[in-house]
């Protein structure tokens, strides 16, 4: 991404919203406002002709919302990242926009380098799902996770220490705690989550959080 700027598409029913967004984004020398979208209709039609690196994506808007935007965004293209804005912390949207292919989450109220940040990030390819909300969100899936029916595909490729490190993202942990916890380096861990997504198939670690709970590798409650 070095010397580009990130094309950015707003997608926001209030034009309030919008506008705010588009003043801090503008401000930033790397990212650039391809467009804004007032619905998920016009939400997926935009980004499918625009092709914009990064959506930042209401769930609440018209016509379809955006769960149901994401999805199909998702699906279109999958080289584009989906940041969730909401105005609630963790509520009962979130785990179907992450299943959805959400990269990440921010509520609406960010500080604006908060933003910024979390956009440079989805777009690098990197979830934002910080391990204190993933663990939030870990909680909720005793209530909404279905019964695990087979294996995910690739899990019998990874290695040991790949199963190992699936384990602990899907608790919530960050590269440098799990770094802590099998005492080795962080690039390390890096390319061991690098790796695990790879055979598993999955674009991020939000991914591999819901595939692991989904699939009972790992269980609402215990230590992995």
């Amino acid at each position: 991404m070095l010397g580009m700027s990130i094309r950015v598409l707003i997608a926001d029913d209030q034009a309030l919203v919008r506008a705010g967004f588009k003043m801090i984004l503008g401000a930033e020398p790397d990212l650039e406002v391809a467009g804004e979208a007032c619905d998920g209709d016009q939400a997926v039609a935009m980004a499918a002709r625009l092709e914009p690196e990064v959506v930042l994506m209401d769930i609440r808007m018209p016509g379809i919302d955006g769960i149901e935007a994401t999805r199909r965004i998702v699906a279109a293209a999958g080289a584009v990242r989906v940041l969730m804005l909401t105005t609630f912390d963790l509520n009962e949207y979130v785990y179907e926009a992450l299943r959805a292919g959400a990269s990440g989450f921010l509520l609406k109220d960010v500080p604006p380098e908060q933003l910024v940040a979390g956009i440079r990030i989805v777009a690098e390819g990197e979830a934002l799902l910080a391990p204190s909300i993933t663990r939030r969100l870990i909680q909720e899936f005793a209530q909404v996770v279905p019964t695990p029916t087979e294996p995910p595909r690739g899990l019998a490729e990874l290695t040991a220490r790949e199963l190992e490190v699936f384990k602990l993202v899907a608790r919530g942990l960050s590269n440098a705690e799990i770094a802590a916890e099998l005492v080795v380096s962080e690039t390390t861990v890096k390319t061991h989550v690098a790796r695990m997504l790879m055979k598993l198939g999955l674009r991020d670690r939000v991914q591999a959080v819901v595939l692991a709970y989904e699939s009972g590798v790992a269980v609402p409650g215990r230590a992995a």
